[in-house]
């Protein structure tokens, strides 16, 4: 079972991360002018959207443990 609620987070957390990570790429990182400012400017998007990514599976995680632990409790 939590399997299945990892890969469902990962998935979720994946999608967000690709979205916030688009929405810096497009509103906030200034077109590259070379490779050097294009693997810069995907540096800063992929940390940024990596950790969000992460830290919201780990946040839907730790949502439906809890419900399942009051669930064993009532």
């Amino acid at each position: 079972m939590k399997l299945k609620i990892s890969i469902t987070n990962g998935i979720i957390g994946g999608a967000i991360g690709g979205i916030i990570s688009f929405v810096i790429n497009y509103f906030l990182v200034p077109v590259p002018q070379n490779a050097l400012q294009n693997g810069f400017g995907n540096l800063i998007s992929g940390l940024i959207s990596g950790f969000l990514a992460a830290f919201i599976g780990f946040m839907i995680y730790l949502s439906k443990e809890n419900k399942s632990d009051s669930k064993m409790i009532s």
